[in-house]
């Protein structure tokens, strides 16, 4: 595991914890925000697993970049992830987005299914790159 990859985990895993945190508080909007980004941060940890980086050697990971590669390449194309797991990270940042920015609040029901797609989406990426920790 490189570096880059190793740390993503690790930012995933805090992101999943600060979901479920925010889950059992009450705080649905900031549930959904974390449960987004622990998604997102495995799905860079994934995308650097599978020798997989920003075009022109560039070091930003942007949403659609990632959000793409991982559907396309690695669910899709190079098969190394479950089928149901191709759609979860757009479906997890659509609540992220309504959370941040639109006038409707995430529902509690909302809020419990983004963090149980983070929960499955995070596990599936450490087990095939191994843990973090």
């Amino acid at each position: 595991m490189s570096d880059l990859s190793d740390a993503f985990l690790r930012k995933a895993e805090e992101s999943l914890a600060g979901a479920a945190s925010e889950l059992t508080n009450g705080r649905y909007n900031n549930a959904a925000n974390r449960a987004y980004y622990a998604c997102f941060q495995a799905a860079v940890a994934a995308l650097d697993l599978a020798g997989i980086r920003p075009p022109g050697g560039r070091e930003d990971w942007g949403h659609g970049f990632v959000q793409g590669q991982f559907a396309g390449e690695l669910v899709a194309r190079r098969k190394r992830y479950p089928a149901d797991l191709r759609g979860a990270l757009a479906q997890v940042f659509a609540l992220r987005a309504q959370a941040d920015y639109k006038l409707a609040d995430v529902s509690q029901a909302q809020a419990t299914r983004a963090v149980a797609r983070a929960r499955a989406f995070v596990a599936a990426i450490t087990a095939r790159g191994g843990t973090s920790r």
